[in-house]
């Protein structure tokens, strides 16, 4: 599995927002400081918003902070927000019923399956707020 820089820049973004604590930051800001191209953020920013992640202020001092305490923004949740399916294989991705021809006798699928369990378990496991120890 590899995550995308949809979801390495998302995670950064809302760390940078709750490193400045409740202050407002303009898009800008975020992308000069975290090294993020503006318009890619920008669309970053809309999805953590529509899911709840993040809060927006409009007017000449608008911008963006966290919707909620660090503690609240669990990680697991913002990876499968930003990447959807995280699927090690696809036999397991659940999407229009994908099966392999293998899947009766495959002896590997429980491997992966373990493995992708793992990985889910222990992202659900941090917080926003372990991110910034």
């Amino acid at each position: 599995m590899k995550l995308s820089t949809r979801t390495q820049y998302g995670l950064r973004a809302l760390v940078y927002l709750a490193k400045k604590d409740k202050k407002i930051c303009s898009l800008k800001e975020i992308s000069e400081k975290e090294g993020i191209p503006f318009d890619y953020l920008e669309k970053i920013i809309s999805r953590l918003i529509k899911n709840g992640f993040i809060e927006s202020k409009k007017g000449i001092s608008g911008g963006y902070l966290l919707a909620k305490r660090p503690k609240q923004i669990n990680v697991g949740e913002v990876v499968n927000v930003l990447e959807g399916n995280m699927s090690l294989v696809s036999c397991m991705s659940g999407i229009n019923k994908i099966s392999c021809s293998r899947e009766r006798q495959c002896l590997t699928k429980s491997l992966w399956q373990k493995i992708q369990n793992a990985i889910v378990k222990t992202l659900e496991k941090i917080t926003l707020a372990d991110l910034l120890k």
